[in-house]
């Protein structure tokens, strides 16, 4: 009787059951927690993989086109470059004349303002067979030349007032820059061509030059 009367008589607060409420959500709470910070982790897991591999898949495609020559470099015919057919040489050389030196006759590209006689070939890829350059100084002096941003040789002549050829300079490579070339006889004209030329045109002290108008 005492024990049962002393347990019916108590009773337990209405708090206490909330407690027990919460006690017993916060364990699937926390195992729906866990579910998904495994998820997650997969899902870290299995993107990474899948940049791996998509990065390894896409470096064996390049390998392969590497191997099959997709990205070769197309080489240049070495007699269409140095004819100025495998470039756009006319960029760089207009409104050519026709010249004669001694028996040979060339295209020559005109240098007569300031800027084009500073410039002269400067940085241009190449000089075509049968084009020359033709500076115009209009005054008669020693005009020192050099060969600032050459990329190939060159035959340099300088040439009287009178179209006679006074002093030449043949095969004058871009690595004797910041060396500097000029006539021990005063000049008016300068004619700058590809090296070789004045040995293969047989060009000589004294020849003469015939320049239209000069």
């Amino acid at each position: 009787m005492f024990l049962g009367s002393l347990l019916s008589s108590v009773s337990l607060p209405s708090s206490c059951s909330s407690v027990y409420t919460r006690a017993s959500l916060e364990i699937p709470m926390k195992i729906v927690e866990r579910i998904v910070m495994v998820l997650i982790l997969f899902s870290l897991i299995g993107g990474g993989a899948w940049i791996y591999f998509s990065v390894k898949y896409k470096q064996k495609e390049i390998n392969d086109a590497v191997a099959r020559g997709d990205y070769e470099i197309p080489k240049t015919d070495a007699r269409k470059e140095q004819s100025g057919k495998g470039d756009d040489w006319q960029s760089y050389y207009h409104d050519l004349i026709p010249i004669m030196i001694g028996s040979t006759t060339v295209q020559a590209s005109v240098a007569d303002s300031i800027a084009e006689k500073i410039k002269g070939l400067s940085d241009t890829p190449l000089l075509p067979v049968g084009v020359v350059k033709l500076f115009a100084f209009n005054e008669e002096s020693e005009h020192a030349m050099w060969m600032k941003d050459m990329k190939y040789p060159l035959d340099i002549i300088w040439v009287a007032k009178n179209g006679t050829i006074v002093h030449i300079e043949k095969n004058l490579s871009p690595n004797s820059y910041p060396k500097s070339f000029e006539s021990p006889k005063p000049s008016w004209y300068v004619i700058e061509a590809n090296a070789g030329f004045v040995v293969g045109s047989s060009i000589k002290l004294g020849d003469k030059v015939v320049i239209p108008g000069g």
